[in-house]
């Protein structure tokens, strides 16, 4: 996999699991970044109220290849 690559990072939310937030955050960096080609989970945290967790979020690096 020769080339440059890029890292940025993203959040995703959900409502339903740490990994519906990951999958969220990666399908809608994928309508604005090209060649998408790893993720990373650098953090993961959520939103509690009246003791029931009512949010997932999670923190992504994700790397893409810059184009030619």
């Amino acid at each position: 996999m020769p080339g440059v690559f890029k890292m940025t990072e993203i959040v995703g939310t959900s409502n339903k699991s740490f990994a519906d937030a990951a999958q969220q955050a990666v399908k809608r960096a994928s309508k604005t970044l090209r060649d998408l080609r790893w993720f990373e989970v650098t953090d993961m945290r959520g939103a509690i109220s009246e003791g029931q967790i009512f949010e997932f979020q999670v923190t992504l690096k994700v790397g893409f290849q810059l184009e030619e």
